[in-house]
């Protein structure tokens, strides 16, 4: 079973550097962000060799990384590299079924050439599709009835990945990862930038039990997403449905789909709320020095109470309007020791309801912060850590 994907292992800087022609492969394929391979142990395999000739790769699949090392020669860099797996697939012997199958020379070893700079990605896509179908050969085999229903029923699914988890102080498991959601999420987020497709994945992992039970135990699920994506819609606050005794997996996905599409078609809606909330805030504060124009996000206005110029940061949550936007206020004429300017804490105690409008939500913020720039002007005089102000003792923001 590969580590986990935070346990990838980040490239090693000692020793000898690569062999030309073998290092602008390796960049090539590291540079390609439709599949974000990284690079483990860098190595050679010859004693005091001048350049080094091996590498690690971390390779994604089915929400983890598997490990296989790339071996080359630096005598011969002109030949293709021999590939290690990882243990546990002594079984895998891609290249033997592939030419079994007579699909031998449509390989891209058949026609390897070195000065090719796609020739080692080309490799590493061939070898993890015919991992992929590795993988779902040996689940097919095993002898659980309830798994094998689960396998008829989901694997045909477009882009479904799964695995066998070995594991030695309690029973084998099974993982899958299945992509939810066919929906061009770009539509939904006009002027993202977001160069490829977005994708969210369930992760599901079932004991191999070695019979079948209508009360047998629910799998342990659990949501992942793109890196991008979180910046739209955070998966990690998404209470899953829960999984009813005697249900399968097919079944359950469709239940999460449409909970899934309900809630990300929400989460575009909430940027339009985010939008006309920092669109109000111009009239009270002043048109925002900056502001994020896509997933409105966050905005900094410039204040004046008095002669003290500061700054109001506002971070607007993924859950706006129910969760009030966080204010951190920045004096723009003190400094600490470090010459770092003097920010406040973050703020989100101040007067709110979602039911009120935008214009609303903004006048109350600039009463509040009426009387909070006074606090916060007091501790950037004196350190002195700042203290509410009551009703009665309110001074002005001049916007700016």
């Amino acid at each position: 079973m590969s580590p986990s994907a935070d346990a990838a292992a980040p490239a090693s800087t000692s020793g000898p550097p690569l062999a030309p022609l073998i290092s602008a492969q390796l960049k090539f394929l590291l540079s390609n962000p439709t599949l974000p391979v990284k690079l483990g142990q860098i190595w050679s395999g010859c004693r005091n060799g001048r350049y080094a000739d091996r590498f690690t790769l971390a390779i994604p699949f089915c929400l983890d990384y598997v490990y296989w090392d790339f071996l080359y020669n630096a005598l011969y860099p002109k030949v293709a590299p021999d590939v290690v797996f990882g243990p546990g697939d002594e079984d895998f012997q891609p290249l033997v079924d592939y030419d079994d199958a007579g699909n031998g020379d449509k390989s891209c070893l058949a026609r390897w050439d070195i000065r090719d700079p796609r020739g080692l990605l080309n490799l590493v896509e061939e070898l993890r599709l015919l991992y992929i179908e590795y993988q779902k050969k040996r689940v097919a085999e095993v002898d659980d009835t309830r798994l094998k229903f689960e396998v008829d029923t989901v694997l045909a699914k477009e882009g479904i990945e799964v695995c066998m988890v070995p594991l030695t102080d309690r029973p084998d498991e099974v993982k899958f990862a299945v992509p939810l959601l066919d929906l061009d999420l770009k539509q939904l987020v006009p002027g993202c930038p977001w160069k490829f497709p977005q994708k969210i994945h369930l992760q599901a992992i079932f004991p191999v039990s070695g019979s079948y039970s209508s009360v047998s135990s629910a799998p342990r699920l659990k949501l992942f997403s793109t890196p991008e994506m979180k910046s739209f819609f955070s998966v990690d606050a998404v209470k899953l449905p829960a999984w009813v005794d005697g249900m399968c997996m097919a079944e359950y996905i469709l239940a999460l789909e449409d909970d899934l599409k309900n809630q990300v078609v929400e989460a575009s809606a909430s940027i339009g709320s985010r939008r006309r909330f920092i669109e109000a805030l111009a009239p009270a504060f002043g048109r925002p020095l900056e502001a994020d124009p896509i997933l409105c996000r966050n905005a900094t206005v410039l204040s004046i109470s008095g002669i003290f110029t500061f700054l109001v940061h506002f971070i607007i949550p993924l859950q706006f309007p129910r969760q009030q936007p966080i204010l951190t206020l920045q004096s723009s004429q003190h400094c600490n020791s470090q010459g770092i300017p003097i920010s406040s804490s973050q703020i989100n105690d101040y007067p709110w309801s979602p039911r009120w409008d935008p214009t609303e939500m903004v006048e109350r913020i600039y009463d509040f912060l009426a009387d909070e720039c006074q606090n916060f002007k007091k501790f950037c005089s004196d350190g002195v850590p700042p203290t509410r102000r009551s009703s009665t003792d309110r001074v002005a923001v001049i916007s700016v």
